[in-house]
This record gives C-alpha cells, sequence and structure tokens, in this order.
C-alpha cells in the first residue's frame, strides 16, 4: 500500500484527481479569448457609431480670391538690409512727433535712446532699431540723435537732449 499522497481529496474511493495532461496545448482557449476580444472591440466600435452620428454641416467655401504679398516684409524675413527697401514708400518724418528723454551713448554707432512718439510713453530704442514703420535710429551722441528713413542714408530728424536748468541752491 504505498500510495502517493496527494492534496486533491476525492469523495469516492479509489478515484484519481484530473491533472493537466502534458502533451495538451494552450492554444484553443488563447484564441477563443482573442475571438472573444475581437467580438467585443467590434461590438464597442459599431455602438460608438451610431450614438456618435451628428448631422453634416457644411463648410462654407473661401474665398479664392489671390493673396496680398507684402514684399517689405517678406524681403525683411528673408534677410534683406533696410537700405535695400523700395525709397518709394518713405514716410514724410515731422519732427514735432519725436521728443528725446535721454540717451546713452558708445562712440556713435553704439548706444541707445529714450524717444517719445506722438506723446506716447518713452521706450528705448537701440542705434539700428526701427523707431516706427520707416524711421530707424542712425547715430547716437551724448547731446543729440539721429533718425532717418535708412540706417545708411542722411538723417531726416536730429534730436537735441532737452536742456534742464539750473536750480540754485
Amino acid at each position: 500500500m504505498n500510495k502517493a499522497h496527494s492534496f486533491a481529496h476525492s469523495a469516492y474511493p479509489g478515484e484519481t484527481v484530473a491533472t493537466h495532461a502534458p502533451g495538451r496545448k494552450p492554444w484553443p482557449v488563447v484564441v477563443a479569448g482573442l475571438l472573444w476580444l475581437a467580438a467585443g472591440l467590434s461590438a464597442g466600435y459599431w455602438v460608438l457609431q451610431a450614438l456618435g452620428r451628428s448631422p453634416v454641416t457644411p463648410v462654407p467655401a473661401i474665398s479664392s480670391g489671390a493673396p496680398v504679398v507684402e514684399t517689405a516684409q517678406v524681403a525683411r524675413a528673408l534677410g534683406a538690409l533696410p537700405a535695400a527697401m523700395p525709397q518709394a514708400a518713405v514716410p514724410v518724418l515731422a519732427a514735432s512727433r519725436y521728443a528725446l528723454q535721454g540717451v546713452v551713448a558708445v562712440g556713435t554707432d553704439r548706444g541707445a535712446a529714450l524717444i517719445v512718439v506722438d506723446a506716447q510713453p518713452s521706450r528705448p530704442f537701440r542705434v539700428g532699431a526701427e523707431v516706427e514703420a520707416g524711421v530707424f535710429l542712425q547715430a547716437v551722441t551724448a547731446k543729440e540723435v539721429r533718425l532717418g528713413p535708412s540706417l545708411e542714408g542722411p538723417a531726416s530728424i536730429t534730436l537735441a537732449m532737452p536742456v534742464v536748468p539750473e536750480s540754485k541752491p
């Protein structure tokens, strides 16, 4: 009576416990699981398609007019120098529109100026910066700044530092 001990219990004497057969493959279970997964995903897709339908809304057509090309802006974006801009679009500069508030001068080709344009709050500009459309800060000295339609051309406006009255103690 040399029986192997097992942990499984049977209600009937002499009955053996069913075990996994060593030659049996798990493929039918895997294939069945994948088929059920595909069926569930397909059913979910069609339910979402049925619930998510909305009436088709026509999109208005865009007018097919020719686009307007700003050649000056394209040239600037491609790296053209401001002097290469057409001179026909140079605005007429009025000295009364500008007021000089202060300067930081390092030679004439480097520095900055604090300039008021059209009675708006003053803003700092470096030499070479565009003060407004078509108006560039050409040079800065300790007492004045020069503005013009290009960096290399002649100055159209010269702004002087305001004279501060001396106070006597």
